[in-house]
């Protein structure tokens, strides 16, 4: 125990009562500024203005710390973590038509970029071609538009597959963007095992935060297992899942509810595989996280640290995991979008900067830096070089990959790191009580959450209680807009007419079969990834292929919440 090993435990305490006295007096002589931050984290947890080591005096350190690839991973995954290995630097990218983003890809490689993050347009997020009347005027606007494998080989032109790994954010039609990505690689020669990468897959986030839905939970939670087993024996490199709260995060909610929901869905997730038949210790070393990184520097490293213990203790003492590697939580982190602000946009630089330093100082295996006109539009090339350089910066200049979770042993870290875990045990044990994940869904329980969690925020930026340099303090009335990228009505004409000639030239008998064999599958309980891949190769398109999959699973409405 701490109070065992740290001689004069009661000396500090006698010494801490006579500062807090000084403490007290100060503050009394000084008048109050103008503007002063909230001392409590922005989920609400008290902080104490002084940390001292009576602050831990009941914390084991072998059990709650320990040391850095050893359980229970709080100070990291890895025992060398960046002194071997830098975090994989993956700007998300993606824009207008799939030639446009492969140029982009091609310039982030040559700018040090080390891995590849594929943004899809809201059309193809949504399982919908680029010429349904319900995507007007959204192709390519807010990420790649991808219709068919001929979309995804232009993707990812000149790019060797086997030399990088992607990460591709897609959740309802995942299967059906893995399935052509997999087709890419049999076209370049590369097999399936030879790819790496990993697919977001976390429906369970889509009904709790993003709304990016398609079929009922039930059909939703098949394709994801199907997913999962299809890697586990066919690409042992892809993560199959990413399981993620960044979206959670960006919805509203707090950091511990970040690390809450985000848990639990993997916990459910992990359940999911079992009750499929799937040894545990099969496919849960190939799960992977997705976190947010906000502007509370110690609460996202908090956050982070309580996360890989909570993980590495349930699936091991509930889900009877044995393979190390089963414990490990390996995260993708990327800083918070709704942390950014339309007003001053350069100070948005400094925001991500630190949102940066705070997951990599919290262990990040992989990071993506938002740039500072992403509140405005899709980034620049400019804007987009200038968020893979602070990446770089953090690395290689600032000195804190030289040692292992530095912050570790801090009296104020390593104390919210504990409260954060409880916080979370707190959530996970009304989970449990309200049926389950699913159950939690169909309730709103969610939904309610997060909305009041924003409520509370917007309501502290209201009053002033709270501070936004730039918004609601040390504002500006001379601000000039940045140069903005713009995607003009001419790349949903280019990419209908591109869609339109696939069709006219395409085995339209082959297709058919191919869908009416995936209808077939989807009405049994067979895993539907080999025929999804056997539609993708007949180039039947992703609206046809979800299309065929609505006949048979329906869709899903959501249940209002007050």
């Amino acid at each position: 125990m701490l109070d065992q090993k740290a001689p004069g435990l009661l000396d500090d305490e006698r010494e801490l009562e006579r500062w807090a006295e000084r403490y007290r007096a100060s503050r009394e002589r000084r008048p109050a500024p103008a503007f002063l931050p909230l001392p409590e984290t922005l989920s609400g947890l008290p902080i104490e203005p002084l940390y001292t080591p009576s602050s831990l005096r009941d914390q084991d350190y072998a059990a709650t710390i320990g040391y850095p690839g050893a359980f229970p991973y709080t100070r990291g995954v890895y025992d060398s973590m960046y002194r071997d290995k830098l975090f994989t630097m993956r700007q998300f990218a993606g824009f207008g038509t799939a030639a446009a983003t492969n140029e982009r890809y091609r310039f982030l490689l040559e700018q040090g970029q080390t891995g590849l993050s594929v943004a899809f347009d809201m059309p193809t997020l949504m399982g919908r071609d680029s010429d349904d009347p319900v995507g007007l005027g959204e192709v390519g606007r807010c990420g790649v538009a991808i219709d068919s494998l001929e979309d995804m080989a232009r993707l990812f032109e000149g790019i060797d597959l086997r030399s990088v790994t992607t990460s591709m954010t897609i959740n309802s039609p995942a299967a059906i963007l893995l399935a052509m990505y997999v087709a890419v690689g049999e076209r370049q020669g590369v097999p399936a095992e030879r790819l790496g990468g990993t697919l977001q897959n976390d429906i369970l986030k889509e009904y709790i935060a993003q709304k990016e839905y398609i079929f009922p939970p039930q059909p939703s939670m098949r394709l994801v297992t199907d997913v999962v087993a299809f890697c586990a024996a066919n690409i042992p490199s892809w993560h199959p899942i990413s399981i993620s709260g960044y979206h959670i995060r960006e919805a509203g909610s707090t950091a511990i509810q970040e690390l809450a929901f985000t848990l639990a869905d993997g916990f459910a997730y992990v359940e999911a595989g079992v009750e499929r038949g799937l040894p545990v210790d099969e496919f849960a070393p190939r799960l992977s996280f997705f976190f947010n990184s906000h502007m509370d520097f110690f609460e996202e490293v908090a956050k982070y640290r309580a996360a890989r213990r909570i993980w590495a203790r349930r699936m091991r003492d509930r889900y009877g995991a044995r393979d190390q590697r089963s414990l490990l939580m390996r995260f993708h982190t990327q800083t918070a979008g709704c942390s950014l602000t339309a007003q001053q946009v350069e100070n948005n630089v400094a925001r991500t900067a630190l949102e940066a330093l705070a997951a990599v100082l919290g262990g990040t295996q992989s990071l993506h830096t938002n740039a500072m006109d992403e509140v405005l539009a899709l980034p620049t090339a400019k804007a987009a070089q200038v968020a893979l350089r602070t990446q770089q910066i953090i690395a290689y200049e600032t000195g804190v990959t030289a040692t292992i979770d530095p912050l570790g042993g801090s009296y104020f870290v390593e104390e919210l790191t504990n409260r954060m875990e409880a916080e979370a045990e707190r959530y996970f044990a009304e989970i449990d009580a309200r049926g389950g994940v699913l159950a939690c869904i169909e309730q709103g329980f969610f939904q309610r959450e997060i909305a009041d969690a924003a409520f509370r925020y917007q309501q502290q930026l209201d009053s002033g209680r709270r501070l936004v340099v730039g918004v609601n303090a040390f504002t500006s009335t001379d601000e000039q807009q940045p140069e903005l990228l713009h995607i003009g009505p001419e790349v949903e004409a280019e990419q209908v007419a591109s869609l339109r000639q696939l069709r006219e030239r395409r085995d339209g008998t082959s297709v058919a079969n191919a869908l009416d064999r995936l209808q077939e599958a989807a009405r049994g309980d067979v895993n539907l990834m080999p025929p999804i891949l056997d539609c993708c190769r007949a180039l039947a398109t992703e609206g046809e292929i979800v299309g065929a999959l609505r006949e048979v699973f329906g869709t899903y409405r959501e249940s209002p919440s007050f």
